[in-house]
């Protein structure tokens, strides 16, 4: 009779601590980690020559939207192809839950733009968590403030009142006692952007109180990066919960240069005794409904009003106005309408993969009555790609062992519903581009560090109990892959590409789910809850 269920046999073992790798073997029974050692006794059920493969813990995606796509592909494809074996989802203030009795049209206008094909429903967070449907993944879900905020008095520019703010309390309140994981905001746009931060502190009070974490689109990515740093360094100081920069960037030619500086300011604030990290996606552009270019003040009042309002010359010419004085809205400035280029439009799908410029130039009008009109055509839903970020910035957060990985992407297919449009390339490319680009290609960081920033470090800043690490009775979330044939192939112009790897296997919670680079079509994840003591498991 077998000993084990599966047995890794001879592999390059990356434990996710940092340190180098060592030849050994790893058994797994029961979705645990069994053994590790070289030439481990025993037999297997299924045994995996790993001869050459470097064998790491699965990648935790720690910045990701995928709950805008995993109820309708569920087998998750372009993230495990990838060996991400765990996702963090709800992020930037967008979640799906909860959604209050008459909300539901609200919150799927709103969410158009980067989540067009999922149906929405009335939910509360913990039937939310509770009904999740089987995925390839596992997934922890955040509670999202720009949801919360709509629930409690819709896109409106003012302070909740007292009897709003104490909603949005209890509403957090709910899911964080459910196991969501804590409290993400996006405050680089509505209705984000209309909070001051007196709301986010009193909301973080009730994250504090669950021992759950914050996790911060910062309120500007491009002109007042810094000053948005500090915003969120102030909470890591006030509260004692970790807080999560996410997908840090320099945005806009005027930012180039910041990175090194912001780097060291969270150390600082580590020093200081702040819990706070960052994530970060290794490329140069970034993706946003095209809405949120747009100055903030456009989307006052929800979808109808801003479509309305779009209409309008005088709107134009004030929305020309303000983006020729700073640049676009979280963006900063560009150098032309080129950096813009259409992803999805699910009434114009014909644009994907044009620019605004291009479009403009070819209609014979001024690319911001483009924008307004694609809008107004496409029920505001487009969403676009936006290259504003530096290649140098990008190596310095690469390079860092300070900074995580997170893909800021949706798990998508090659096939069916998510294959429509132009994603961003890092929906299917961010892990294998660190280690083939970065790792193998630059130089920039050993494999150990690359791993670490994508495995271990990750786990330890989302507070999991039993993954993140290659250790005995860890969960078997391991991803084996050649490191010198695991290169991304996904491209803007063609980015529904999975990576490079004959020979890629991804294990979740012991299952097999990819094997030698195929799906097996197996739905093993789980939905990850966090505990009265703030540990997730």
């Amino acid at each position: 009779m077998a000993q084990w269920d599966i047995l890794i046999r001879g592999g390059t073992l990356y434990d996710g601590s940092g340190r180098p790798g060592e030849n050994a073997d790893l058994a797994i029974a029961g979705g645990h980690i069994a053994a590790l050692g070289p030439a481990l006794p025993g037999a297997a059920a299924r045994v995996i020559d790993a001869a050459g493969l470097a064998v790491t813990p699965g990648f935790i995606d720690i910045k990701t939207h995928s709950d805008f796509t995993l109820p309708i592909n569920p087998k998750a494809e372009s993230k495990v192809r990838q060996g991400v074996t765990t996702e963090i989802i709800g992020h930037c203030g967008f979640s799906v839950a909860p959604v209050l009795p008459g909300k539901t049209q609200l919150l799927a206008d709103y969410l158009s733009g980067g989540a067009p094909w999922l149906p929405f429903r009335e939910v509360s967070f913990p039937d939310y968590l509770d009904t999740f449907p089987a995925v390839a993944v596992n997934a922890g879900m955040l509670v999202g403030h720009n949801t919360l905020r709509l629930m409690a008095m819709g896109l409106e520019d003012r302070a909740p009142t007292v009897a709003e703010l104490d909603q949005m309390c209890a509403l957090l309140d709910e899911g964080l006692a459910a196991g969501a994981l804590g409290l993400s905001t996006g405050l680089f746009t509505p209705p984000g952007s209309f909070a001051e931060p007196a709301e986010i502190m009193a909301l973080c009070a009730v994250v504090a109180r669950h021992k759950a974490a914050y996790f911060t689109h910062i309120r500007d990515e491009s002109n007042r990066v810094l000053e948005a740093i500090e915003e969120a360094i102030a909470v890591a100081r006030a509260y004692p919960i970790h807080v999560e920069i996410v997908h840090l960037k320099c945005s806009g030619i005027d930012n180039w240069g910041k990175a090194a500086q912001i780097l060291d300011r969270i150390e600082q604030a580590r020093a200081e005794g702040c819990d706070i990290d960052c994530d970060a996606y290794p490329y140069a552009a970034g993706a946003n409904p095209l809405k949120n270019l747009l100055p903030p003040w456009v989307q006052i009042g929800g979808n109808e009003a801003m479509l309305a309002r779009l209409a309008l010359p005088e709107t134009r010419a004030r929305i020309e106005a303000e983006i020729a004085d700073h640049g676009l809205n979280n963006w900063g400035r560009i150098p032309s309408w080129e950096a813009v280029q259409i992803s999805i439009s699910p009434k114009l799908p014909q644009l994907a993969g044009e620019t605004v410029g291009a479009l403009a130039m070819a209609r014979g009008c001024d690319p911001i009555d483009l924008v307004c009109d694609m809008l107004i055509e496409d029920n505001g839903a487009t969403r676009v790609l936006i290259t504003t970020i530096s290649e140098d910035d990008i190596r310095t957060i690469v390079r860092s062992p300070k900074a995580l990985v997170g893909s800021d992407g949706n798990c998508v297919a090659d096939y069916g519903t998510v294959s429509q449009g132009l994603p961003h390339p890092r929906f299917y490319g961010t892990f294998p581009r660190i280690i083939s680009h970065y790792v193998g290609e630059l130089g920039a960081l050993p494999l150990e560090l690359a791993v670490h920033k994508m495995t271990g470090a990750t786990a330890r800043a989302l507070k999991l109990a039993d993954r993140g690490l290659l250790r005995d009775r860890y969960r078997a979330d391991i991803a084996i892959f050649d490191p010198a044939d695991f290169k991304d192939l996904a491209t803007y112009a063609d980015p529904h590409r999975y990576p490079t790897g004959k020979r890629t296997t991804v294990i979740i919670n012991g299952t097999l789910v990819v094997e030698d680079a195929h799906h097996t079509g197996a739905l093993p994840g789980q939905v990850l809850r966090r505990a009265r003591d703030g540990s997730v498991g």
